[in-house]
């Protein structure tokens, strides 16, 4: 699953597409000197108030038909894909790579649940919350991932076109970015696409923007489970018979999942101290979202 290769980006330090934050489990998604979402988590740590400003564009240029159908007649189309979108994230001038090293995914384990996709078109407000756990609250404050601007409508004149390239097959992949902040990932680039797909009943191909984790984390997450592994081997070849060798290949194979899926985690986002801290935090929710007012135990 996912990039193999790592992204290593040299700079710049501070990206024009970022996320500040401040005291109180608050803060902003910039690009450049425009606020993008201004998020409060909430006290009890199972949700997320969030409001959108709709000054958000996407940091990479648009698709043309063209490349979609040639990527996709070929025999690596999410290969060619992915190092489509890593150039064009390198060259893009309003973009979230800071110096580090990144990966691009397919996915993230375990995260997309087939119920909630349905929800993303049908509740998508410009201010609303985001459930992490569930327990309590609305059934559809449960989505999976949060677009950064407002979802086209499904008859608009660039989501039918996309409509049509996902029935011939050729739909290009959705592009994700995922923030710890928000524990969840935010559409970069492809709302159209998203609501396409989503219009014919389906759901989009993916490519996740994360950074890295640490080398060396997923052993080091996987300590006990190793331990555990190892002597599940020794007890098999202890006892023999027909059927060791068969145990020890399925245990194998269990294994390198858990560590792959560990692996292909997101890391944590990095986020900068807004300047002026929550005085400057309020004020630009009131030049931005006016009127917004979230309770954070609520």
């Amino acid at each position: 699953m996912g990039e193999r290769l790592p992204l290593r980006i040299d700079g710049p330090a501070v990206p024009p597409l970022r996320v500040e934050t401040v005291s109180g489990g608050r803060l902003m998604v910039r690009q450049g000197a425009e606020p993008v979402l201004f998020g409060v988590q909430r006290v009890t740590h199972r949700g997320l108030h969030y409001a959108r400003t709709g000054r958000y564009v996407s940091p990479v240029p648009p698709l043309r038909a063209e490349r979609a159908r040639a990527f996709a007649a070929s025999r690596d189309a999410p290969g060619r894909w992915s190092h489509h979108f890593r150039a064009a994230l390198r060259a893009s001038t309003d973009g979230p790579l800071h110096e580090g090293d990144w990966r691009l995914l397919d996915s993230l384990p375990g995260w997309f649940a087939d119920a909630n996709w349905p929800k993303l078109l049908a509740h998508d407000p410009e201010r609303g919350h985001l459930t992490w756990f569930g327990y309590g609250d609305p059934v559809e404050d449960a989505r999976d991932l949060l677009p950064l601007r407002r979802l086209s409508a499904p008859d608009a004149p660039r989501v039918k076109a996309y409509r049509r390239q996902y029935r011939e097959g050729v739909l290009p992949p959705v592009l994700l970015w995922w923030i710890s902040g928000l524990n969840s990932p935010v559409v970069l680039d492809g709302h159209d696409r998203l609501t396409a797909a989503l219009a014919e009943g389906g759901r989009p191909e993916l490519l996740v923007l994360t950074r890295a984790v640490p080398d060396g984390w997923a052993g080091q997450a996987m300590g006990r489970r190793v331990e555990g592994y190892q002597e599940h081997v020794r007890a098999r070849e202890r006892e023999g018979g027909p059927l060791s060798a068969l145990l020890i290949a399925h245990e194998s194979r269990r294994f390198a999942a858990d560590l792959t899926a560990l692996e292909d985690s997101a890391a944590l986002t990095r986020g900068w101290p807004l300047a002026g801290g929550p005085d400057a935090w309020q004020r630009a929710v009131d030049a931005y979202a006016p009127g917004w007012a979230p309770d954070p135990a609520g």
